[in-house]
């Protein structure tokens, strides 16, 4: 055909291409947030950027880990919930530095400076755990 039908075509195509426009966003969403039901219990990570993470649980009993790229000095606040069980949390860099350990953690809040810079993995175990624990970078503490 050599013409085309003018504003059918044109706006269809034009509605179409809003859908595309989203997708990217949608797919960040789901990146940034996940949540797993198993068998261990029920376990929600989100992540917003790259300086924070959440990770929210519920008659849990398992080991999740996130990982954060620190510089040295960077002090991390620590937030935790819990309603019942028991909760541990090991933050290790790559490197080998272990900053912190603690095995049953209670509710309250607490900072964490780390020494060097380095990529850290932040592992979680729950044991029949429902709570919450939030982390994030405060940035550099003076010396």
């Amino acid at each position: 055909m050599l013409f085309r039908r003018p504003s059918a075509a044109v706006s269809g195509s034009q509605n179409r291409r809003r859908p595309a426009r989203l997708l990217p966003l949608l797919a960040a969403a789901i990146l940034c947030s996940s949540c797993t039901k198993t068998a261990d219990g029920t376990v929600r990570l989100e992540q917003p950027d790259e300086t924070a993470f959440t990770v929210e649980f519920e008659a849990w009993s398992a080991e999740n880990a996130c990982e954060l790229s620190l510089m040295q000095q960077d002090t991390l606040q620590i937030e935790v919930s819990r309603d019942d069980g028991k909760i541990g949390l090991t933050i290790r860099g790559k490197n080998g530095s272990e900053p912190y350990t603690g095995n049953d953690l209670c509710p309250g809040l607490f900072t964490v400076t780390v020494s060097e810079t380095d990529d850290y993995v932040f592992t979680l175990t729950g044991d029949r755990a429902t709570g919450r624990v939030a982390v994030r970078n405060l940035g550099i503490t003076p010396s």
